[in-house]
């Protein structure tokens, strides 16, 4: 599956407690969302930005993993920009493509992972992690 392109992304945190059909604690959950554009330059590189509105971005770069009997990887560190508002942000993203089932219809690829914060910022801990998907869009 292609990794290059436009992907809608949406973190969540990893809390196991059910909502229970309750739209405002299941939209607590939300961790972080926006648009992965990506690129890839080599077969084993992938460069590109991480767009979430307003100013926040963060600048990917990674590499991708293609082993023939097992999934390809995706590993990408997110870095902000200087004097925006991810100044001195600085993520780990790990993703693999979603299963693409044989006998699906109208299924979206994806990309299904988890996110570290790799360096503290605007008084959060490094370390907190989310699962998150991306669709492409």
């Amino acid at each position: 599956m292609p990794i290059a392109g436009q992907w809608t992304y949406r973190s969540y945190l990893n809390n196991p407690e059910l909502v229970d059909g309750d739209a405002n604690r299941a939209l607590s959950l939300i961790f972080g969302e926006g648009v992965f554009t990506l690129e890839t330059p080599s077969p084993d590189t992938v460069v590109g930005t991480l767009d979430m509105g307003g100013g926040y971005v963060l600048d990917l770069k990674g590499k991708i993993t293609r082993d023939p009997q097992g999934p390809t990887l995706v590993a990408m560190n997110g870095y902000g920009r200087a004097g925006s508002p991810t100044d001195g942000w600085e993520y780990d993203y790990h993703a693999w493509p979603g299963y693409l089932w044989p006998k699906a219809v109208h299924q979206v690829p994806s990309l299904l992972g988890t996110t570290i914060r790799a360096k503290p910022h605007n008084g959060e801990p490094a370390g907190v992690t989310a699962s998150f998907i991306a669709v492409r869009q």
